[in-house]
């Protein structure tokens, strides 16, 4: 198997900032569109002098709100990458959105600059939940957009958060059939159903959200895997869902322990050669970033190679979140190492009678058991 090799592009700016959001973004006014584009095709410049041989799978505009972006800035960017590198046939290219009217008039110009999968930060279809929230759309909004949206793409997904204060076993339940129905008339074959969490640094951190306990939280999260396979889209990631064939390639190279570049303030990325990982950063802040590449061609504040442990233990935390697992074959061609050599055996085999892990010769899974309680035995595995 040929690994995937991703490109993100990381957008910082919103029209507002969400009380739950913890992702590197800001609400800024007079953006120069001219002087971003360029240094994002600094930066594609700088990172193909190391990478040129290898062929480009996805790529990514996360955010941020990306569909802020100018469309002449996502037709540069795509058009430098397809100059620079050799790309997959079946190249994927997401960019995320809002729901609002002002991001649909953007749609048909990110289709033709070649976005051919647009993600979609609906988060709920209930308007007390959208206000609590904090976003900016309703409920109604939110449809337009994915109906509009499905007319122009033909691979959309949305978001949904769930677990949220107040809500019950019931409610979700409904709103979550609701939602399938919705996706499924909308040929939509991807979802992803995130809990709420409060992360530091955040509003509702601030003012003291308390998250759901874990006894709600755990059966909020059987009823998502309950109706999403009955409603045919099973888990292939332990927050995604998706028709066979729709899964998020991208997002399988974070998962799968693959390269990626990251560019973009905040962004990371990870580069291998000849089995050693080394991981990048870039500078956080919008406008040293912005100076950084206008001065030297590059903002990379960070470059470092993981040992072989810590390349094991995030592919390990990684690789579990996924229905398929970790792969034997995968992890021995990203590493140059047995999987199983790994992992103390006792460990394995007491996690395996207890029903949390599935093993065979060629992978190690989670079970739907262990999927609830990963964290755990992610701390067995690995301490």
């Amino acid at each position: 198997m040929t690994p995937a090799f991703g490109i993100y592009i990381h957008w910082p700016f919103c029209q507002s900032k969400c009380p739950y959001c913890d992702f590197n973004s800001l609400v800024a006014a007079g953006i120069d569109q001219e002087k971003w584009r360029n240094a994002y095709l600094a930066e594609l410049n700088h990172y193909a002098s190391d990478t040129a041989d290898r062929a480009v799978t996805s790529v990514f505009f996360g955010g941020g709100t990306p569909s802020l972006m100018d469309k002449t800035t996502v037709a540069a960017v795509i058009d430098r990458i397809a100059a620079l590198w050799p790309v997959s046939p079946e190249l994927e290219i997401t960019a995320e959105a809002n729901p609002s009217s002002a991001e649909v008039a953007v749609f048909e110009g990110f289709n033709a600059a070649g976005v051919n999968r647009l993600s979609i930060g609906a988060q709920s279809f209930n308007d007390r939940t959208l206000s609590f929230l904090g976003r900016l759309h309703g409920a109604e909004e939110a449809k337009n957009t994915l109906e509009a949206a499905s007319r122009i793409f033909d691979r959309v997904s949305f978001d949904l958060i769930y677990a949220h204060p107040g809500q019950s076993a019931e409610n979700w339940r409904q709103e979550l059939i609701d939602s399938l129905q919705f996706a499924s008339e909308l040929n939509i074959g991807h979802v992803s159903l995130y809990q709420l969490t409060i992360e530091p640094g955040t509003n509702f951190h601030r003012d003291r959200m308390a998250p759901a306990d874990d006894e709600i939280g755990g059966q909020l999260f059987e009823i998502t895997q309950e109706i999403t396979e009955k409603n045919g889209y099973p888990a292939y990631e332990i927050s995604n869902h998706a028709w066979p064939g729709q899964e998020c390639r991208h997002n399988l190279v974070y998962w799968r322990g693959e390269d990626y570049i990251g560019i973009g303030p905040g962004a990371h990325g990870r580069l291998t050669t000849d089995f050693i990982t080394e991981t990048t950063l870039c500078h956080r802040a919008p406008e040293k970033w912005l100076d950084a590449v206008q001065s030297t061609g590059a903002a990379c504040q960070k470059r470092q190679k993981l040992t072989g442990e810590e390349r094991f233990e995030e592919i390990v935390l990684m690789g579990l979140r996924l229905k398929e697992g970790l792969s034997q074959q995968r992890f021995r061609q990203l590493t140059g190492q047995s999987l199983f050599g790994k992992f103390d055996r006792d460990n394995l085999q007491f996690l395996e009678k207890e029903g949390f892990l599935e093993i065979s010769d060629d992978y190690i899974r989670a079970t739907s058991t262990g999927l609830q309680r990963l964290n755990a035995i992610l701390d067995r595995l690995l301490n």
